[in-house]
């Protein structure tokens, strides 16, 4: 883990997970994050979709424009990281293409 577990982490956790619909989570978003960053996290989490899909590097850099760099960190937390991103697809479901 990259960051520090404190009070207002755990705050900020505790606050998605007491969000009761895709509505609440895009106003908190709002609030939260810039454009940008909520481009950037949900382009990461459709990396991971087309990785555990099977898709290659070189063919989600082609399909979503994103840097080899990119892909490969996204790749190194799917297969080596806390968990997240697999729990997530996992719960999700569907990890059929997106793209």
């Amino acid at each position: 883990m990259a960051y520090e577990r404190t009070q207002a982490t755990d705050r900020l956790m505790d606050a998605l997970l007491s969000l009761r619909s895709r509505e609440e989570a895009y106003c908190l978003f709002d609030d939260l994050c810039t454009v940008r960053e909520v481009q950037d996290m949900a382009q990461r989490l459709e990396i991971a979709y087309l990785l555990n899909g099977g898709r290659k590097y070189q063919d989600v850099a082609r399909d979503t424009g994103v840097s080899s760099a990119t892909i490969s960190r996204v790749n190194r937390c799917l297969m080596y990281g806390a968990g997240g991103y697999r729990l997530a697809i996992d719960r999700l479901g569907d990890t059929k293409e997106s793209v």
